[in-house]
């Protein structure tokens, strides 16, 4: 596999010759896939531990529990998602089935009273969470994940500006009120067959800067469709986290970084059929960062909100159904 494996540690703890060469490490996996794993990155492995058996023990609750914090009709990014409630791949136009999966989504537990949080866009980023009642601790887990995946996320978003040859704190001002997106999601054992062109996550780009992302290392996982390699699986080390740009950074860099394609694949025919769980963190610029102008100010530029909201609507174009005719 291509996709490397930085250790970011340097970069959190180091001197500048530290965050130098890790910021050469991330322009380099940047510029080849859009990919790369991390170690050194300093969350707990007691919190990634507590978080996806959070996330495990409320999918494993009755579905009228679960749907008692159903998602809005408006498809904010908050409460229970149901099984094959939407189609990555109708992001990018791309007709199939419904997705094989069913979530939880959250945004920023700790929202300050000011107008720039309120208004209709700013709505799909920083609406009230939607919390079970059950299982105990779920709200206080979600929520320290949540803020320590927030830290570092604007950490790592440092050693990309210092990637793409621009000061350090050049997102700061563009990030400092970010919307930030969490989602849990459980990929459930398939005991019959996916109907054609069904997967438990259609080949999709994210919306947002970076996505980092601790999944099961199961059967039916990850794959990237790297430049030369075609669809290739992601095994992260045991203590790493998945890293891949989103659609924002692509726009930000002029297509200098690519938003690359992904894929959560079925388990393959006689692989044993186990549930996959994956803690998902989108980080996200302020939602009304324009999308241009690291390089230049050329181009069809528009705010994260924009675009995010017309990708979330066209991921609900597959209806509810986990059949084909879904999608007619």
């Amino acid at each position: 596999m291509s996709i490397p494996v930085i250790d970011v540690g340097p970069h959190l703890h180091g001197g500048n010759e530290d965050r130098r060469k890790v910021a050469d490490e991330i322009a380099a996996a940047c510029e080849e896939s859009g990919f790369f794993c991390i170690v050194g990155h300093g969350v707990p492995a007691d919190l990634i531990a507590r978080t996806r058996q959070a996330a495990a023990d409320f999918f494993a609750q009755p579905e009228a529990v679960k749907r008692a914090i159903l998602r809005p009709e408006s498809r904010v990014g908050r409460g229970y998602y149901p099984f094959a409630d939407r189609s990555l791949a109708y992001t990018l136009g791309v007709k199939t089935p419904p997705d094989l999966q069913e979530a939880y989504a959250m945004g920023q537990p700790d929202v300050p009273d000011d107008p720039y949080y309120k208004g209709e866009t700013a709505a799909y980023f920083f609406g009230e969470n939607r919390y079970p009642a059950r299982p105990e601790n779920f709200r206080e887990t979600v929520d320290e994940y949540f803020r320590t995946l927030l830290g570092l996320g604007g950490r790592l978003m440092g050693a990309m500006a210092l990637a793409l040859g621009v000061d350090e704190d050049f997102f700061a001002d563009k990030i400092d009120r970010p919307a930030c997106v969490m989602r849990l999601i459980r990929y459930p054992a398939q005991t019959d067959a996916p109907a054609e062109s069904q997967l438990r996550a259609g080949a999709h780009t994210d919306y947002g800067t970076l996505t980092i992302l601790r999944g099961d290392d199961v059967p039916g996982t990850l794959q990237v469709k790297m430049p030369r390699e075609g669809w290739t699986d992601v095994s992260p080390p045991p203590d790493g986290f998945v890293c891949n740009l989103g659609d924002a950074m692509a726009r930000w860099t002029g297509g200098r970084w690519a938003s690359t394609l992904h894929r959560v694949a079925n388990p393959p025919e006689g692989a044993a059929q186990r549930d996959r769980i994956s803690l998902v963190f989108f980080h996200q610029p302020n939602h009304d960062a324009m999308l241009n102008g690291i390089f230049d100010d050329t181009g069809d530029a528009v705010t994260l909100g924009e675009h995010y909201i017309e990708k979330i609507h066209r991921a609900a174009g597959a209806g509810v159904s986990p059949r084909p005719e879904a999608a007619e």
